[in-house]
C-alpha cells in the first residue's frame, strides 16, 4: 500500500491560517482519490474533505466548507489543506488518507498517514 506521511501541524490562534502537506511514496499517488480526516480528544475521527485523482473535483464537510482548501500536485506526490480562520473546535490529529471510491468512511479508505497535530487557541 501507499506510504502517506502528514506535516504542517502546529499551535495557532483562533482566525490563524496554517497549510498541512501529507507525501505519498512510491509513483502511484495519481491513482488515488485523496483525503483529509480529523480526530479530537475522545472524539471519533471524522472525514474533513477529498480530491480527485486529477485535482478537478473537491468535497468538503460543512463544518470546514468555505474556510479550508484541499489541494495537490501529482508531480511531487503531495497532498495539501490549507486552513483558513481556523477555530478552536478545529483542534485535532490531521490524518490523509487514500481510497479509489469517493466517501466520508474511514473504512473505505485503503491507507493512512501517521497524523499531524493542530491545536488552535483561543
Amino acid at each position: 500500500q501507499v506510504q502517506l506521511v502528514e506535516s504542517g501541524g502546529g499551535l495557532v490562534q483562533a482566525g490563524d491560517s496554517l497549510r498541512l502537506s501529507c507525501v505519498a511514496s512510491g509513483r502511484t499517488f495519481s491513482s488515488y482519490i485523496m483525503n483529509w480526516f480529523r480526530q479530537g480528544p475522545g472524539k471519533a475521527r471524522e472525514f474533513v474533505a477529498r480530491i480527485s485523482q486529477s485535482g478537478s473535483t473537491k468535497y468538503y464537510a460543512d463544518s470546514v466548507k468555505g474556510r479550508f482548501i484541499i489541494s495537490r500536485d501529482n508531480a511531487e506526490n503531495t497532498l495539501y489543506l490549507q486552513m483558513n480562520t481556523l477555530k478552536p473546535e478545529d483542534t485535532a490529529v490531521y490524518y490523509c488518507a487514500a481510497s479509489t471510491l469517493p466517501s466520508v468512511l474511514g473504512s473505505y479508505m485503503h491507507s493512512w498517514g501517521q497524523g499531524t497535530q493542530v491545536t488552535v487557541s483561543s
